[in-house]
């Protein structure tokens, strides 16, 4: 009997706008072969949230969709998910559960726990517990929980050797071997395949801007983390000292929208300001 592919279930809280989707599916996509299996699993995304399932769908990754699994703590849609969890991995015998994200870390480190999976690893993406992004509170619950299921988890995974070092010396969330460091790897041949006078004509003849006009920009989700204020806060001052017309593009959304849009309206630029949303096109 031939000897079935190395499976791995890897688990993310939802395929949201952003580096950790991206990452995922790269991934998922390159496991795919006669001798390795990776099922992705994703739970929902939030209705202020850019869907990027598509990125998936187009590096022909199939998603197993848990709909209970969100980014909000709800104690009976969380033990939704860990039931489903539990069942999809006691049926299915992966090799490895490989968690990426705080939701899917904790849900899906309990669940193959649980379901005896041999080995279990866990990616950080960011740097949520070192303060700034939760409440006090909730930021010091958070850690605990990370230094109690770190105790499970084969390997940590991180992206730098500065994050091992806060996750390890000064957040002490296990031991600085437990870790780690994997870089980022990322597409950048659809950067660089851009024909850039071609486009930047065509980019500015959609949002009539003028060819000579000095564009600024930011990308990212309206979160807290990504400071859009500071981005904001610059532009008075940038608009007062550029000689000819200038314009600035905000591409994303997220749920602090109202309060920017409101911001740059007090700031006195909120007519020079493009807000664009989500956009497919990056690069």
């Amino acid at each position: 009997m031939a000897k079935r592919p190395f499976l791995i279930h890897r688990v993310i809280t939802r395929l949201n706008v952003g580096g950790p989707a991206m990452h995922v599916a790269n991934l998922a996509g390159a496991l795919n072969d006669d001798a390795w299996r990776t099922r992705l699993i994703a739970g929902s995304i939030e209705d202020d949230e850019g869907d990027m399932a598509y990125y998936a769908e187009e590096r022909g990754v199939e998603v197993t969709y848990v709909p209970a699994m969100a980014r909000s703590i709800s104690p009976l849609a969380d033990l939704k998910t860990l039931w489903r969890l539990y069942r999809l991995f006691r049926r299915e015998r992966p090799d490895v559960v490989h968690t990426h994200t705080a939701k899917a870390g904790t849900l899906g480190r309990i669940a193959a726990v649980l379901a005896r999976v041999p080995v279990v690893v866990h990616t950080y993406h960011g740097h949520a517990l070192s303060g700034g992004y939760f409440a006090p509170w909730k930021t010091r619950f958070f850690l605990e929980v990370e230094r109690l299921l770190a105790r499970v988890t084969n390997r940590l995974v991180v992206l730098t050797n500065r994050q091992a070092e806060q996750m390890s010396h000064d957040l002490r969330v296990a031991a600085r071997q437990r870790f780690s460091v994997v870089p980022l790897g990322l597409e950048l041949d659809r950067f660089l395949a851009i024909d850039r006078l071609a486009e930047r004509r065509s980019i500015r003849s959609e949002l009539d801007i003028g060819l000579n006009e000095l564009v600024v920009g930011i990308v990212g989700r309206m979160v807290p983390i990504k400071n859009h204020e500071l981005f904001l806060d610059l532009l008075p001052d940038l608009f007062s000292k550029v000689p000819g017309p200038a314009r600035a593009l905000v591409i994303g959304a997220g749920e602090r929208e109202t309060m920017l849009r409101a911001r740059a309206e007090a700031l006195g630029i909120q007519d020079r300001v493009t807000w664009l949303g989500w956009r497919r096109d990056l690069p």
